[in-house]
């Protein structure tokens, strides 16, 4: 996957100087699209986050939020920073939403391209999904609510749309830790690394596995998830298979594999891509709580797609995703926790009965974490060598930091929050979403006292 995600950004970084955008974001033909924003208690940063969205360079574009039953102030911040008001709106019902539509809202003017629904609380699978019937376009782009996009982010992970538009039927994007950044008028105006030493392991956790492992799979058309905080689908391909499933913690990933499983038994040619420049910028948790909470859900949600899709694994039928992706996803992501933890427990006792050679075992773990380390550096000089997004060397500092610290501890706690979510899929343990705290965003606002 390093190989491959190299190459990868060698052949990016000659293409760059024509990528067109200008011209994309000129025509008439560009496909217009539908960004849907999920939010539930998302006060913090909802506003920066629609304005962001509001500024995006795109020829013609609609956002779309839907408040899926928030118990704090995110309709009443959205209401004061747009002036909204409630309108009559008869929802299409192409795509089925289980919470009741409560009300919808518009901007009193007009101009904005904003549409506010507000639903009860179903989950946020649910809300994309009457974000889905509510789209007027024919390109559907989820994002979470607690992310800002890059002004040029939509039409970086639109090109593949325009570029093959007979087989692109989904499109996913980086998303970065926003922890530590400054944001100015809904965009981020300073890139930083985070202070906190947790958030720093995770925006290397982030590279990693945005720049090395979905560029790689992408390339062979492997890819199986595009993270619900930043994607791109065709709408027909989305409701022609109905939608995200609700009953799915996973509901990103799971709508990627159903789309590979519904073009394959139709015998299209078709393609899931990843694009590696298109940037949204995501807050990632800063306490131990908060992220076992959510690696939990995440491993719950993994484990829940490959049980109700096993019938694809090594199956023939379904050709690289079925032969390649699954059988990976199986043995390196659902069972790595396992052999994790796992070892923790049989080294020790090994060490004690006399079972493990000491001599062995200090060098195995050197090369072991030495291999680790080395990966995690090639994420790094990959996004400084073709991006540079992190300009001071205090922030390179900090990124080698998080990389180290990440072998001590973190992936220790990480894999016994995946074995808990995992055994709840297994035993069918009443799905809890878990309260996600927000700290919001650091704003700029010109005043030095401010900052």
């Amino acid at each position: 996957m390093v190989l491959i995600a190299a190459g990868d950004f060698a052949r990016h970084l000659r293409r760059a100087p024509f990528a067109g955008y200008d011209d994309i974001a000129a025509s008439p033909f560009t496909l217009p699209v539908s960004v849907i924003v999920p939010a539930h208690n998302e006060e913090a940063g909802i506003v920066s986050a629609v304005e962001a969205m509001l500024l995006l360079r795109y020829p013609s574009f609609e956002v779309i939020v839907v408040d899926d039953g928030s118990t704090d102030a995110t309709l009443e911040r959205l209401t004061e920073a747009f002036d909204l008001t409630e309108v009559p709106y008869v929802v299409p019902g192409e795509v089925t939403a289980r919470g009741e539509v409560e009300s919808v809202h518009l901007p009193r003017g007009g101009a904005v391209p904003l549409l506010v629904a507000r639903k009860r609380n179903g989950g946020k699978a649910d809300a994309l999904n009457l974000g889905i019937d509510l789209a007027r376009y024919p390109l559907l782009c989820m994002v979470d609510a607690d992310s800002i996009l890059d002004p040029q982010a939509l039409l970086a992970i639109a090109k593949p749309f325009a570029d093959d538009p007979l087989h692109v039927v989904a499109a996913g994007g980086v998303v970065g830790v926003a922890n530590g950044c400054t944001v100015l008028a809904g965009r981020i105006a300073q890139v930083r690394m985070p202070q906190r030493l947790l958030a720093r392991i995770q925006t290397v956790e982030y590279l990693r596995a945005f720049l090395l492992g979905r560029t790689g799979w992408s390339r062979v058309g492997g890819l199986l998830v595009i993270a619900g905080a930043f994607g791109l689908f065709r709408r027909d391909a989305v409701v022609a298979i109905g939608g995200m499933d609700p009953d799915c913690l996973g509901e990103d990933a799971e709508l990627v594999v159903r789309l590979h499983r519904h073009q394959r038994e139709h015998h299209r040619d078709y393609r899931i891509v990843f694009v590696g420049e298109p940037i949204s910028w995501s807050e990632a948790p800063e306490t131990p709580l908060i992220l076992g909470r959510q690696r939990r859900r995440w491993h719950r949600g993994l484990t829940e797609i490959l049980l109700k899709h096993r019938r694809l694994i090594g199956n023939r039928r379904y050709g690289r995703v079925g032969m390649l992706a699954l059988p990976f996803y199986v043995l390196f992501e659902l069972l790595a926790p396992v052999v994790e933890l796992s070892g923790l427990v049989l080294v020790p006792l090994g060490l004690l009965l006399g079972a493990v050679d000491l001599t062995f075992l200090w060098r195995f773990l050197l090369v072991a974490y030495g291999y680790a380390m080395v990966v995690s550096l090639a994420a790094l000089v990959a996004e400084e060598y073709a991006f540079h997004r992190y300009p001071r060397w205090r922030d390179l500092g900090g990124a080698l930091v998080g990389a180290l610290a990440e072998n001590i501890g973190y992936r220790q706690f990480t894999a016994w929050w995946r074995v808990r979510g995992m055994w709840d899929a297994l035993r069918g343990a009443p799905q809890v979403w878990g309260a996600m705290s927000r700290r919001g965003f650091t704003v700029d606002t010109g005043d030095e006292d401010a900052r």
